[in-house]
């Protein structure tokens, strides 16, 4: 049967994808993560924001388009928080939530909708076969922060973390496969072993598995102290942070129900550029959060500038519902594009700088496709870097950085 797997949304949904088509796979079925001519089409949605949840919808139409016929299965979080907005569409044969999508291979011909109770410990179905350089890992499910923005703690569950073999039993599998592994999660910050904060043992861990650098998905400023730092320094961990800081206002971070202020984001971006050499910090920003009056909205531009991030995802506000901030006065739409504008003009003058950081200075690129004209691949502090030079894909070369160019950097073999 050939069957379709299209994924929108976050890291997580897409290790989730990964491990359903290996599935799929081994059960002799034919799978494609593109929208083309299939017997089964299977959507994992998102609902991080309302354009999210209106391009799972888009979505359905697209799979019609190209078999009007075909059995359509919608997952993921978008039918989590409301299964109604998809079982009506014609052509949508079964729809259920978050919880094991690992288990749609065998629902490729059920009717219906079968939204599963969020789970209270981690799955561990998952270990997926990965088809690129880069492979990412999920170590933790669920969040416990309740965001005043966030609907994801209502459509994951709470916390969970993988057990310690589980994560290990699955490196094991990709290190002849792979050369780099993304640490992955809804919040890794949390990853727990006998409900104690654990992601230092878990570095500890990876550090035998020499051949193979590491990457940590989205981190929260807490888990920054020495101790930590200390477990890192040393090890195969690349020196790319992603803090996500949504708000350079305390004032705002106080309605979002962030449990940190500006100074402490600070402090923990000063350590870290205290032990690593040029670290690549990147980040998250909502604009036009409710209630953010100009004012605030400068702080947050002053505070990014301060930081010096290499990159900053800037989201505008989009309010969910059965949100706290749902109930917020809410910021003018047009206000928001504006802001978000403005933002992404200070984006843009801090990766250039950043990258002028690093020009003539000796980085290592895992080289990870070929487009015609350059070997393309990332730097352990995860620039993109465009290389002239032949180079072997899934291979790590050491190149220097030459000059800014397109959406990284122009680089020569060493």
């Amino acid at each position: 049967m050939k069957v379709v797997v299209y994924t929108l949304g976050c890291k997580v949904n897409q290790y989730e994808s990964d491990g359903l088509i290996a599935k799929l796979e081994e059960k002799g079925h034919d799978v494609s993560t593109e929208i083309v001519p299939a017997d089964v089409y299977i959507l994992n949605s998102c609902a991080v924001t309302n354009e999210a949840e209106k391009k799972s919808r888009q979505t359905i139409a697209k799979f019609k388009e190209q078999n009007p016929n075909g059995r359509i299965i919608v997952c993921g979080c978008a039918s989590q928080k409301n299964a109604n907005q998809f079982k009506d569409i014609q052509g949508v044969s079964y729809v259920s939530g978050t919880s094991n999508k690992i288990g749609l291979v065998d629902a490729l011909e059920k009717n219906g909708v079968f939204i599963e109770p969020l789970p209270i410990e981690y799955n561990e179905d998952y270990y997926v076969t990965p088809s690129k350089t880069r492979a990412f890992i999920k170590i933790q499910d669920g969040c416990n922060n309740f965001c005043t923005y966030c609907i994801i703690p209502y459509l994951r569950g709470r916390s969970r973390s993988r057990e310690l073999g589980s994560i290990l039993k699955e490196v094991d599998g990709l290190k002849n496969k792979v050369k780099e592994i993304v640490i992955n999660g809804i919040d890794i910050t949390d990853y727990r072993i006998n409900g104690v904060r654990a992601l230092d043992v878990l570095v500890e861990k990876l550090k035998s598995y020499k051949d193979i650098r590491f990457r940590l998905g989205s981190i929260e400023q807490g888990l920054i102290d020495e101790k930590f730092i200390l477990s890192i320094k040393d090890s195969n961990i690349c020196p790319h942070f992603h803090m996500s800081l949504q708000s350079g206002c305390d004032s705002v971070l106080k309605r979002m129900n962030r449990k940190y202020t500006t100074e402490d984001f600070m402090n923990s971006v000063n350590m870290l550029r205290q032990h690593f050499n040029n670290p690549c910090i990147t980040t998250d920003i909502i604009v036009g959060f409710p209630g953010e009056t100009d004012e605030e909205f400068e702080k947050t531009c002053e505070f990014a500038q301060r930081v010096g991030f290499y990159n900053i995802h800037i989201f505008p506000y989009s309010s969910r519902s059965g949100t706290v901030a749902e109930k917020m006065p809410q910021v003018n739409g047009k206000i928001k594009r504006e802001r978000a504008k403005k933002l992404a003009i200070i984006n843009e003058e801090l990766n250039k700088k950043y990258i002028m950081s690093c020009v003539g200075k000796t980085h290592k690129v895992l080289v990870e496709e070929f487009d015609g004209k350059y070997y393309i691949g990332h730097t352990e502090n995860y620039i993109k870097c465009y290389i002239s030079d032949m180079c072997k894909i899934n291979e790590f070369v050491n190149v220097i950085i030459k000059k800014q160019y397109e959406d990284g950097a122009l680089a020569e073999k060493e």
